[in-house]
């Protein structure tokens, strides 16, 4: 699954900025570093913008993309800010075939945003995932701890309408 660039403005604070500091100066010059801070940094922020991944950089003394090479492997790691209602679409075989792609189009026609994206207010973020662990409930969709099952595209709205 690609990861991409969110379409929101990096807005970070100072005070942020200045916890990453003092993350980055506690783990400055150990051997593993990295994904220590990584980790730290994404608990400050919410995530890992590009503008995160250079300060971590930066700090570190290590090459950008090294930073954003990890951030890209491991799934822990998020590129794109998270909602307050985090929408994942299950796209694993069994809910694939039986139409979790028509779901997963059907919340980003209602909400304007595709996967990997936050909707403009922060409420909504939506990503399409591999595989749940409900396939006897196929298609299956979550809302932050909340499971969705036997869905079709038809349901989508009556079950954003309790978010909204």
């Amino acid at each position: 699954m690609k990861k991409r660039k969110s379409s929101l403005p990096f807005s970070g604070t100072p005070e942020q900025e200045r916890e990453l500091a003092a993350v980055i100066q506690q783990h400055k010059g150990e051997k593993g570093a990295l994904m220590p801070v990584m980790q730290q940094a994404q608990e400050i922020y919410g995530y890992l913008p590009i503008e995160v991944q250079q300060m971590i950089a930066r700090g570190l003394d290590i090459p950008v993309e090294e930073v954003y090479g990890v951030s890209t492997f491991y799934s822990q790691f998020a590129l794109t800010p998270k909602g307050e209602y985090k929408i994942s679409v299950c796209l694993g075989t069994a809910c694939y075939v039986k139409g979790a792609q028509a779901v997963l189009d059907k919340i980003s026609e209602k909400l304007g945003i595709g996967p990997d994206e936050c909707t403009p207010d922060g409420r909504f973020s939506l990503e399409a995932c591999r595989c749940i662990g409900a396939c006897g409930l196929a298609p299956v969709m979550t809302i932050n701890d909340e499971v969705y099952g036997r869905l079709v595209a038809d349901d989508v709205e009556d079950i954003l309408q309790k978010y909204i």
